[in-house]
């Protein structure tokens, strides 16, 4: 590896940044977006065992809030579910699109290292096609100086590709996930608001109701 570097020159060392850089934003997002931390399963069903049995306090409702994107959905539809319908979709509309700002978060510059990274290998390449240009003079080419071109464009451009291809991929892996995320939220937090409706002004969801409430239409949380 020491070789590769010392034969692809100086313009390898941007090249290298750039690919800790990408590396780190993959694993932090990979870490953030896991389903146990976005979208603990059967949250919703302790929600609605919670409201069923009454302890719907501040605090549980600050807790809910404080262990995840989703809970902190439920947890604005909880607390805020005595508005009026139109401004209670207004209020969970714009905490959906504090959530969908949080998960992306970081993903515009894993996008960002998957456009450069080419193009720092093309200014390795162009960089590499100097030396080479330089190397002719009227007495002959220097045949090192001509090898050592060709290194310095072909390692550069090599590795500004080997870094681009997995950023791209992971980049769009990523989007899809909070894509999917942001469904299943929206769905369930239309759904805990029929059951919340369904169940009427200051009475508790009862056992089976939030089963047959799904069935009825909507609007969507994150309609505009």
């Amino acid at each position: 590896m020491l070789a590769i570097i010392n034969e692809a020159d100086w313009p390898i060392w941007p090249l290298l940044a750039t690919s800790i850089l990408g590396l780190a934003l993959i694993v932090e997002r990979a870490l953030a977006l896991r389903r146990s931390r976005v979208m603990p399963r059967g949250l919703q069903h302790q929600v609605l065992d919670m409201l069923r049995n009454r302890q719907d306090a501040p605090e549980a409702l600050a807790r809910l809030e404080a262990g995840s994107p989703f809970g902190r959905v439920l947890a604005d539809v909880i607390r805020l579910r005595h508005l009026p319908r139109e401004e209670l979709r207004a209020m969970v509309e714009d905490t959906g699109r504090s959530v969908a700002h949080q998960l992306n978060r970081y993903l515009p510059a894993l996008g960002t290292v998957a456009v450069v990274a080419p193009l720092m290998g093309l200014f390795g390449t162009v960089v590499g096609m100097i030396e080479i240009f330089s190397s002719y003079t009227p007495a002959g080419g220097d045949p090192a100086q001509l090898a050592r071109g060709i290194s310095i464009a072909l390692y550069n451009t090599a590795f500004g590709i080997l870094i681009a291809i997995p950023a791209l991929i992971f980049h769009r892996h990523f989007r899809s996930r909070v894509e999917t995320y942001l469904h299943e939220m929206e769905y369930a937090a239309t759904r805990l608001l029929r059951v919340l409706a369904a169940a009427g002004p200051g009475r508790r969801p009862e056992p089976g109701l939030d089963t047959a409430a799904a069935a009825r239409a909507e609007p969507r949380w994150s309609e505009q």
